[in-house]
């Protein structure tokens, strides 16, 4: 059955930290800053492509600024560029990789969850070019989901080089994804903000800090390929916040929880009825340019990207003209086109959207300064719609820095996230992944077989065996065993001193059993196993549990560090730690006499003391 564990207390619980880190996140995070810096220059490439593609479809030039379509002269005909730029995409989606399809951060999730965080080399080559040409020709999307889908490509692509576990392509895969939002946006914090809440699915420093160092270094970099940050600078607003300006942050925040939920909403609806044409997929991506293009016939400032609008909403004084377009047109177009499966991001639409609202609401809120609520709406909507509230208040405010900000912020994003988990199960992001037969669970908790020890759930009540017992004494110890639930199957073996010997399988005593009936009975001694594999009373049951899956046993004998017995563990008795998690969450204790009556609303069936 194995050798068994002889550590001594103080060894066992010198292992126990507040960590599982090892030297080896050395090595990896050293690999994460390399692909920091590669991650940077894709950024830099992602973006020169996209303004040469807007030149091109647009102006019919060559050129690789950033430029806005809405300063075309192709009048009506600008409704046929976002459709050949769809079909371009349709066909390198259908004949390259279906996996450009998208926006990115679910095609992120499923490559880490279902896929080994292993990515096809042609997808980071793909899907940059695809986004490009998506964007470049009208389509109203953010580069960040495509640079974090391209930058996670490369990380995978060099854990799998390298022959890394999958976990530690999982985290290079994250760390490039991080760092090419951080050199899209000159937000390094924010971006390891998005990796923790959205993709790493585990806070442990061996994957945070080769993240945090590979969006470091993007970020670092940036400032001598794409220039310094703020990307979008603001007016200085005042730190004070009043009581009017907090309840109005509340408001702020519930309007944007609203319109997180519409716009999900609309995304999923777009896509429920691209399923039901009878056509190929692949002609999707057309039929949403086609919304494309007529929308930027009505409002030419919804085509692209539209970080010129996004600065303009946080100047405040926007054009009612401009705030109506972006509500109406460009989150329309932005729905339908996503829901046809093309390639494109969606930071940067729920980001003008949410300017937008705000732009709105400062209509009627207080005056706190210009674009003060445009920001604040901002961060709700984007906090909001992909669920991840502190990467809503951290990147509103690294592409602001305006760090007085942050309390309205914290309040409005906090709103919106908490209307949206309560209206909705899925978000933006994890509705897709749902659709394709998964379950994701975002929510984080210390795992309860962490902190709870084999001495807590032992099972004291067992046969143990003496090493020099005789076929008569063990028959008599077996018929006076209590009768329990779940029949003994596997016994321990001790010697006078209740020291752990062996163990020895019911099946294993039958047969020695047997083998006395017929006169060929050998000692007990020499028919158990003498180097079993044990359980410490003072070890977690998390510990407990991996050594049975590494052993394939599923019941161990428990002993003291002297090697005395102390009972026996079994896999059900790992069940008493999730039992307890349940009875703390469910059992409702009286603490004072007063008796308050709840609604049935909230969930008051009875009176709460």
């Amino acid at each position: 059955m194995g050798t068994p564990h002889t550590d001594t207390a103080a060894e066992r619980l010198e292992h126990l930290g507040d960590f599982t880190v090892t030297p080896r996140v050395l090595w990896i995070s050293l690999m994460a800053i390399c692909i920091g810096l590669f991650a940077a220059y894709i950024a830099l490439v992602l973006m020169k492509l996209i303004g040469f593609f807007t030149n091109l479809f647009f102006f019919q030039r060559a050129g690789t600024a950033l430029v806005s379509p809405a300063g075309h002269h192709l009048g009506i005909f600008v409704v046929a560029v976002p459709v050949i730029g769809a079909l371009i995409v349709g066909f390198m989606a259908r004949y390259g990789s279906d996996k450009i399809r998208g926006h990115g951060i679910p095609e992120a999730i499923e490559a880490i969850l279902m896929n080994g965080s292993r990515v096809e080399p042609k997808v980071a080559v793909l899907k940059p070019l695809s986004a490009a040409i998506s964007i470049g020709s009208g389509g109203p999307f953010g580069a960040e989901g495509p640079i974090i889908m391209t930058g996670g490509a490369v990380g995978s692509l060099v854990a799998q080089f390298f022959h890394l576990t999958s976990t530690e392509r999982k985290t290079l895969l994250v760390a490039g994804a991080a760092a090419g939002m951080s050199a899209t946006f000159a937000a390094p914090v924010a971006s390891v903000m998005l990796a923790i809440e959205l993709l790493l699915f585990e806070w442990k420093p061996r994957s945070l800090i080769p993240v945090a160092l590979a969006s470091v270094t993007a970020g670092a970099m940036r400032r001598y390929i794409l220039g310094m940050g703020p990307v979008f600078p603001v007016p200085v607003h005042s730190a004070v916040v009043g009581p009017e300006a907090l309840f109005s942050c509340l408001l702020v925040g519930l309007l944007g929880g609203v319109m997180s939920v519409l716009l999900t909403q609309a995304v999923y609806a777009s896509e429920d009825a691209f399923a039901h044409l009878p056509i190929h997929w692949m002609w999707w991506p057309a039929i949403g340019g086609l919304v494309i293009g007529i929308g930027g016939l009505i409002f030419p400032q919804a085509l692209g990207v539209g970080y010129d609008v996004i600065a303009e909403l946080l100047q405040g004084d926007t054009p009612r003209r401009v705030i109506l377009g972006v509500l109406l047109v460009k989150s329309t177009i932005w729905a339908v086109s996503l829901g046809s499966g093309t390639s494109g991001g969606v930071l940067a639409p729920l980001l003008m959207v949410g300017g937008a609202l705000g732009g709105f609401e400062a209509g009627f809120l207080p005056l706190q300064g210009a674009g003060y609520w445009p920001l604040v709406s901002m961060g709700a909507v984007l906090g909001g719609t992909m669920r991840a509230p502190l990467t809503g208040i951290v990147f509103a405010l690294e592409l602001t820095h305006d760090v007085n900000l942050m309390l309205p912020l914290l309040l409005a994003v906090t709103v919106s996230y908490g209307f949206t988990t309560l209206m909705m199960r899925r978000s933006i992001l994890t509705e897709k992944i749902s659709r394709r037969g998964y379950h994701l669970s975002s929510e984080y908790a210390v795992d309860p077989l962490e902190i709870i020890f084999a001495r807590e759930v032992v099972r004291t009540t067992v046969v143990a065996l003496p090493a020099d017992a005789t076929p008569d004494r063990v028959a008599t110890d077996l018929s006076g065993a209590p009768k329990t639930r779940h029949e003994q199957r596997l016994f321990p073996v001790v010697d006078p001193e209740r020291h752990l010997v062996g163990v020895i399988t019911r099946a294993g005593l039958r047969q020695w059993l047997d083998a006395a009936n017929t006169g060929q009975a050998k000692p007990l001694g020499e028919a158990i196993e003498r180097s079993p594999i044990v359980a410490y009373a003072d070890e977690p049951l998390r510990t407990i549990v991996f050594r049975m899956a590494e052993t394939g046993l599923t019941r161990l004998p428990v002993v003291a560090d002297d090697r005395s017995l102390v009972g026996m563990i079994a896999l059900t008795d790992l069940l008493t730690a999730r039992t307890r998690i349940l009875e703390s969450e469910q059992r409702r204790e009286r603490v004072f006499g007063a008796r308050l009556r709840l609604p049935a609303v909230f969930g008051g069936k009875s009176d709460i003391v």
